[in-house]
Order: structure tokens, then C-alpha cells, then sequence
């Protein structure tokens, strides 16, 4: 019988989640390659093919990760990215989540410093952005925003590792 991964939120409030080696083994070889055969992990790491595959549900099923295609918006038509910088008042909270439903909009944070939330943006070009803008700035609780349009994605990575 293999051995359960160590998976437990330090606080379930804050979503923390504190992994066992072998967890973050896993999650190294799949950073690395997301489409790598279960049967290469273990052997990678010292388990089963069964073992990883259980370890992955339970770390997906924990939120700890995702398994994703990563596209390049470039080779799909979307030639306009932009961060938009956004100051609202009022519950910022309930503006995020007005944000995070606008289909076009892929990320959002809450932030401290010159802006309240970021927001990242892929578009089918700039009139496309503007499109993107008025939705946001139509957000009663929007004051301002500042977009930072992107001439070229120098580094984009998603094998940070886990510490």
C-alpha cells in the first residue's frame, strides 16, 4: 500500500497547503513536462504509476494544481495583451469578482500599492482592449484605470518549482 500524499492546509482561511517531498517531486516532473506518463514520474520519484496517478488527483482535487495547455495567444489571433491597473472604492472583493467574470479577462489580483486590483487582458486587438475597458470601467465602484500594453513577452514560465 503506498503511502497517502501529505497534503494539509496550514490554514484553511489563507489556502495554504504544506506538501510532503514526494508531492513536490511530482509537481517538479510535471512543471517540467505536464504531458510526462505517470509510469516516467514514479520512476522518477520512487512510486507506481498507480501512486502518482492517485497523488495528482488528490493534489488537483486539493487545488494545488492544475494540469493545462499553456497557448501562446500570439498563434491564436490574439496579438494585444495588457495588465490594466484598476483603483475602485468600496468592496474590493465584490469589484474582483465582478473583474474575474468578464470572459476576456484571464487574471486578477488584488493588490497594495498604486493599484487596488490588476487585471491581465488578452485581446484580439486594440480596438478589442477598448472593448475590454469600457466593460471594466462601467463597474460602478471603478474610479480609474491604467493600462500596460505588451510590445513583447520576453519570459513567460510555469516551473517556478515548490520551495
Amino acid at each position: 500500500m503506498t503511502t497517502p500524499p501529505r497534503v494539509r492546509r496550514t490554514n484553511p482561511n489563507a489556502g495554504t497547503v504544506v506538501l510532503d517531498d514526494l508531492s513536490k517531486q511530482i509537481i517538479e516532473q510535471l512543471q517540467a513536462d505536464g504531458r510526462m506518463p505517470y509510469a516516467a514520474i514514479g520512476k522518477a520519484v520512487g512510486l507506481s504509476e498507480a501512486a502518482v496517478r492517485q497523488r495528482v488527483q488528490r493534489l488537483q482535487d486539493a487545488g494545488v494544481m492544475q494540469i493545462v495547455a499553456v497557448t501562446d495567444p500570439l498563434t491564436l489571433g490574439f496579438p494585444r495583451q495588457a495588465m490594466i491597473g484598476i483603483n475602485c472604492e468600496g468592496d474590493l472583493e465584490a469589484v474582483a469578482d465582478e473583474l474575474a467574470a468578464i470572459d476576456e479577462i484571464d487574471y486578477v489580483v488584488l493588490t497594495a500599492g498604486s493599484f487596488d486590483v490588476i487585471v491581465e487582458v488578452v485581446c484580439e486587438g486594440d480596438g478589442h482592449l477598448l472593448e475590454i475597458l469600457s466593460k471594466i470601467r462601467a463597474i460602478p465602484a471603478v474610479r480609474a484605470t491604467e493600462s500596460f500594453v505588451y510590445l513583447k513577452l520576453r519570459k513567460q514560465t510555469y516551473s517556478w518549482g515548490t520551495r
